[in-house]
């Protein structure tokens, strides 16, 4: 399928990050749902805000129906269940590789409200969140302080206060309490 390829393994949410993120020519990210430190669609949402232009195929043993519309809402090209046939996941894979550079559709601004799906426009619009803005949302979701997320990722307290007042005007709320209860309406957080 790909006999140059390089494969970049990481056994953690934040390892797969830090690999994308200084990878030159990547051309795949194979995810799993339940990779540890990614919880719910967060892995995703936040590979793909780190890498826009990089296909995401989630290959999950995730339950439920919704499952691959959720990971399609938050920035993954396809999904694939583990079970699935060896063939299935080769032919995916092939499909995938053979599209090329992801399109610059990755990025486009979201498109106007609608009222048959405003669930669907918030997830579109936590994908066009920033990679560094993700990371604060979902630390705000673990229910840290200012003062602890700007600890953890190494920034100061008013540079978190500034992503904040990014997230909250991109998610139309007034507050961090607001921002997390959509983040975790939308899955955000949720075990799988």
């Amino acid at each position: 399928m790909a006999p140059q390829a390089t494969v970049l393994e990481a056994g953690t949410l934040a390892a797969a990050v830090r690999l994308a993120a200084g990878a030159a020519g990547l051309r795949l990210i194979l995810l799993d749902l339940k990779m540890p430190g990614a919880v719910g669609y967060s892995g995703i949402a936040l590979l793909h805000a780190e890498c826009p232009g990089v296909p995401i195929l989630v290959i999950s043993s995730a339950d439920g129906a919704n499952a691959a519309e959720e990971a399609r809402a938050f920035g993954a090209i396809g999904f694939l269940r583990k079970d699935s046939d060896l063939g299935a996941i080769e032919a995916a894979l092939a499909r995938i590789l053979n599209a090329g550079p992801a399109s610059s559709a990755a990025k486009r601004p979201a498109p106007p409200p609608t009222p048959e799906a405003p669930e669907e426009q918030v997830r579109h619009t936590v994908a066009q969140l920033t990679a560094t803005q993700l990371k604060v949302l979902l630390a705000v979701l673990e229910g840290k302080l200012n003062k602890q997320i700007a600890h953890d990722l190494t920034m100061s307290e008013a540079t978190v206060k500034a992503h904040m007042t990014a997230i909250m005007r991109k998610l139309d709320v007034r507050n961090r309490t607001q921002a997390a209860l959509v983040a975790r309406s939308l899955g955000l957080d949720l075990k799988h």
